[in-house]
């Protein structure tokens, strides 16, 4: 891909326009690391942009910005420019052509405002950003405050960058970011959605935690996660603290590439605790009955109020109505043991039980059950081909109806379990236990 976004700057240039490449790409190479893609920044005027190269998509030209197709590859070709005002927190009501170094004076972070020059190969910088890189500072550029108020969405990327790099906030930008927290409420929820997957897939998730919830962010985007704070548990099986310590301690012991339904599925598992707190006196012990399918709903209401996908939202919200049925795996009968391991997302689900105990009680007895008929289990699929099918039925005299499949339910448990292997064996059984009806 460099090699294709060098030969679009190169043809700029030699078309005789000043042409860089600008931001997250210029940090990232810096700092070592594999641009995911590269926006080149231009003298260009849009028109100009489109003349020079035969494939191209005018994404933001009222913004200044084409999108050139090279080689198999999306570039976004930005023309120089300063913005005029914003009204909607999000873009500005018009921009006006302008120079490298005030294109660069308009941009979020100092670290994101450098551009670099991959035919000379100079690093051109009018806002100090690489000593701030080499320093592992984020700091806004110019006023914190007017750079937030212009894109309220830079709220949680200023978290997102500090915890995916390791940078410490300038504290001018900590303190407008704090001051503005709940001016986050201005922006889409798709956008804030993607700026939490980035934040909480990341090897730094703990201290993007940390972060927004320092930062006030948490409470405004995810209440239902501020309130696990000061939600006693039972200190015998919880001798780490209320919700939110175990919420987060949980998120510490996950490995460092986790999925999008996992990570979600751990901050959303206990939500439904605090609603369903109760102090049993008698007793002496906290209880916080239907908790797991109270937080499955929740989960649903929170996922869908940020956008995700249904299929997401589905996983994770199995994920949380299911955590507590881990406790049972090993009094199952080995049917609706293999039902619950064939699930599509048990894996997660595991790794969900997994650090579920290891941050508590730490007894992961039931998880090393799982392991173990995992491993038995694994010369032959868990969910068979069956033995028989509804035509089978209906052979037998049934009609149509629900009996259908509870009958081949009835078959497919003792297939599961061993005891039925073969279709004759299976058409027997079933001749005996479910004599036809004509009624």
């Amino acid at each position: 891909m460099e090699q294709v976004a060098r030969a679009v700057v190169q043809r700029l240039q030699n078309a005789g326009f000043t042409a860089f490449y600008a931001g997250g790409c210029v940090r990232d190479a810096l700092l070592g690391l594999a641009p995911k893609d590269y926006d080149i920044a231009t003298s260009a005027r849009p028109q100009e942009v489109q003349a020079l190269f035969p494939r191209t998509v005018a994404v933001g030209a009222h913004f200044g910005v084409i999108c050139v197709l090279e080689g198999g590859y999306e570039f976004q070709v930005a023309t120089f420019r300063c913005d005029e005002a914003y009204l909607d927190g999000r873009h500005p009501v018009g921009v006006t052509y302008s120079t490298p170094q005030l294109d660069a004076e308009r941009r979020d972070f100092t670290v994101n405002g450098m551009f670099f020059d991959p035919i000379r190969g100079e690093v051109i910088d009018y806002v100090r950003g690489r000593d701030d890189l080499a320093a592992g500072i984020l700091r806004a550029i110019g006023d914190p405050a007017q750079r937030f108020r212009e894109d309220r969405l830079r709220l949680l990327r200023a978290v997102r960058f500090a915890a995916t790099f390791g940078f410490e906030i300038d504290p001018a930008t900590w303190a407008a970011v704090r001051e503005n927290a709940e001016e986050i409420h201005a922006v889409s929820a798709e956008r804030i959605r993607e700026e939490l997957v980035r934040i909480f897939t990341s090897p730094g998730r703990v201290r993007g935690f940390d972060l927004l919830d320092a930062s006030g962010l948490l409470a405004q985007i995810l209440p239902e996660i501020e309130a696990l704070k000061g939600c006693e548990q039972p200190p015998q099986f919880h001798p780490e603290g209320d919700v939110y310590v175990h919420t987060r301690r949980m998120l510490e012991l996950l490995p460092a590439q986790t999925s999008v339904n996992l990570v979600f599925a751990v901050l959303f598992h206990d939500i439904g605790k605090p609603p369903t707190y109760s102090y049993d006196a008698a007793e002496d012990r906290i209880r916080f009955s239907g908790h797991d399918k109270v937080g499955a709903e929740m989960t649903v209401g929170v996922m869908e109020r940020l956008r995700f996908s249904r299929e997401e939202i589905d996983a994770v919200a199995e994920a949380v109505a299911n955590h507590m049925i881990f406790k049972d795996v090993q009094s199952m009968r080995v049917a609706r043991l293999k039902r619950f391991m064939a699930r599509p997302h048990f894996q997660d689900e595991l790794e969900l039980h997994r650090v579920d105990c290891a941050s508590s009680h730490g007894m992961l007895d039931n998880h090393a059950f799982l392991l173990q008929k995992r491993e038995e289990f694994a010369n032959e699929p868990l969910i068979p081909p069956p033995l028989v099918n509804g035509r089978d039925v209906l052979a037998l005299g049934w009609k149509p109806g629900p009996k259908i499949g509870e009958i081949l339910e009835a078959v497919q448990t003792r297939q599961l379990e061993g005891t039925l292997t073969s279709r004759e064996e299976a058409l027997a059984w079933m001749q005996a236990e479910f004599p036809g009806k004509t009624a």
